[in-house]
């Protein structure tokens, strides 16, 4: 039986962007040096198949700092975590590798050096995200004000309307958040903004991406974890881009093939966390049940790399 014709259109860039990149190398070279187990404070990156390698090679995964023991190294997600965290680490003399992705760490400086100015902070970003969570945690209680859409503007009680400055998270719709920021400035015309938006290279890059494949395709698959940040906002930007069915995928195994019947074009993206791994995986399925010419998409070229820490590049 032939097998029906399908375009298949990749977006380039997808998947793994350099934090996520470094901060998967951290704990591979920290078991290198240290042995295993080395424990890891949340997710180190919001992917499923990437933890379980990762746990398979000796790293223990937990929720927070008190189910680490002292003696054995641990790391800190590349989501960042609030000031407390290295501060209980160094109380107890721990030896602890922070994998916080640099453009997230570029966040936290920003912020403080706002509150050091003696500007209140409004944050945009997801309540509960490990990220939102630690650039909050980096000034006192009160001191960052969270706000997730237009409307929360309208209603956010701020100390003083003219000493006031705001950051986002790094992993957020570039649509909405001009959105929001659009709001702050109009409600709060003296609020201070970071001098480099602080939406990330690599979100930027890949929802430029969907965009530009979103009108091409019948229907659009995003491999990416569904605690995913980044992924999630692929699949609203791929919607909202023309694209009517839209979807996340962990892996091949999640898709929806009775939902595609009829499709001759597809899309085919991943978040930054996602490894080409399952990517390649997925493109293999629809090998398997159509006859497939691939395009790609390509808006831009990432050639970014970030150092891993001093500690990991000495001998033990």
């Amino acid at each position: 039986m032939t097998k029906p014709p399908l375009t298949l259109y990749l977006a380039a860039p997808r998947g793994f962007c350099a934090g996520v990149d470094r901060a998967i190398k951290i704990v591979e070279m920290a078991l290198d040096k240290w042995g295993a187990p080395v424990f890891v404070r949340h997710e180190i990156v919001h992917n499923k198949f990437v933890v379980d390698g990762l746990r398979d090679k000796g790293a223990v995964f937990v929720e927070e700092l008190e189910d680490c023991p002292d003696d054995r190294p641990v790391i800190f997600s590349a989501h960042g975590v609030p000031k407390s965290v290295p501060n209980a680490a160094q109380a107890r003399q721990m030896i602890y590798v922070d994998a916080t992705c640099p453009l997230v760490s570029k966040v936290h400086i920003e912020a403080q050096r706002h509150a050091d100015n003696g500007l209140q902070m409004i944050m945009i970003g997801h309540e509960g995200h490990p990220e939102t969570v630690g650039t909050m945690g980096q000034l006192p209680e009160g001191e960052v004000l969270l706000v997730e859409t237009v409307e929360d503007v309208a209603t956010v009680q701020v100390r003083d309307p003219d000493k006031l400055a705001f950051v986002t998270q790094t992993t957020l719709s570039v649509d909405d958040t001009a959105d929001i920021v659009a709001a702050l400035n109009a409600r709060f015309p003296r609020i201070v903004g970071p001098h480099k938006e602080d939406i990330c290279y690599a979100t930027t890059n890949r929802q430029e991406a969907v965009k530009a494949m979103a009108p091409k395709c019948d229907a659009m698959l995003v491999v990416g974890a569904p605690n995913s940040s980044n992924s999630r906002r692929l699949v609203e930007v791929g919607a909202r881009a023309g694209c009517t069915y839209a979807q996340l995928v962990q892996r091949a195994t999640d898709i929806d093939w009775r939902a595609l019947d009829g499709i001759t074009s597809m899309g085919i993206t991943a978040g930054a966390s996602a490894p080409e791994v399952l990517i390649n995986e997925v493109i293999d399925a629809f090998r398997a049940r159509y006859d497939v010419t691939v395009e790609m998409v390509e808006t831009a070229v990432e050639n970014v790399e970030f150092k891993v820490p001093r500690v990991l590049r000495e001998p033990a």
